[in-house]
C-alpha cells in the first residue's frame, strides 16, 4: 500500500480535529480552568478559530488524500441505497437541534451527536477508500464517546413544553435539506451521487 504526503496530510487534520473536539470528553477539568481563566468568550473564540483551522486542514487533506486513493474493499450495491436512506433521520436530528421546543431534541437530549452517528455509520458501510473508511470511522467513535459523555453531565432543563409545530418544522425542514442534499449537492459538491442520478 502505497500512501502518499497528502493522506498524512488528511490524518493530522482528522486527528487534529476530532482531539480538539474532544477536549470536553477527555479533559473536562481542563478545559473548565481555561474558561475561568481566560473567560467564556476568549475561550470560545480561541477554540472557533482552532476548530475552523483543523477543519480546513481536514478538508483539504482529504482532498489531497482522494487523489491517490487506496482500495480497501468493494461493497454490495445494495449498501448504497441502505445509507442514503439512513442519513435521511441523520439530517432531521440535525435541524431538531436547532428548532427549539421540538419533541425530537426532548427525547433524544442530544439529536445532534446522534445524527452524526447515522451520518458516519451510513458512509462507512459503503466507504471503499482507506481515507474515507477512517474519516467515518473517527466521527463514529468520537459521536460514540461524545455521547456517552453528554449523558453523564448533568441535563439542563428544558425551556418550555415541546410543541408539535415544532415538531414539524424540525421534520419538514429536515426532509427537504436532506432530499435536496442527497439527490443534487451530494453530487456537486462531492462528486457522488448517492441515488446513482
Amino acid at each position: 500500500m502505497n500512501l502518499q504526503p497528502g493522506f498524512f496530510i488528511f490524518l493530522i487534520g482528522l486527528l487534529s480535529f476530532l482531539l480538539l473536539h474532544s477536549v470536553r470528553i477527555i479533559a473536562p477539568g481542563w478545559r473548565q480552568a481555561k474558561i475561568t481563566a481566560w473567560g467564556e468568550q476568549r475561550y470560545k473564540g480561541i477554540y472557533s478559530l482552532l476548530s475552523i483551522a483543523t477543519f480546513i486542514l481536514l478538508i483539504w487533506g482529504y482532498g489531497q488524500a482522494r487523489m491517490a486513493p487506496s482500495l480497501v474493499w468493494v461493497p454490495p450495491a445494495g449498501l448504497k441505497h441502505l445509507a442514503a436512506l439512513l442519513t435521511l433521520p441523520a439530517f432531521i436530528f440535525l435541524i431538531a437541534a436547532y428548532v427549539p421546543n421540538n419533541h425530537i431534541k426532548a427525547k433524544l437530549k442530544h439529536p445532534m451527536v446522534l445524527g452524526i452517528k447515522l451520518w458516519a455509520l451510513a458512509h462507512l458501510l459503503i466507504g471503499m477508500w482507506l481515507h474515507s473508511i477512517l474519516l467515518f470511522a473517527g466521527f463514529l467513535v468520537w459521536a460514540v464517546l461524545d455521547f456517552r459523555s453528554a449523558r453523564r453531565r448533568a441535563e439542563q432543563p428544558a425551556a418550555s413544553a415541546p410543541q408539535l409545530s415544532a415538531t414539524l418544522i424540525a421534520l419538514v425542514v429536515g426532509i427537504a435539506a436532506w432530499a435536496g442534499f442527497a439527490l443534487y449537492a451530494h453530487a456537486k459538491l462531492i462528486g457522488v451521487a448517492p441515488f446513482g442520478m
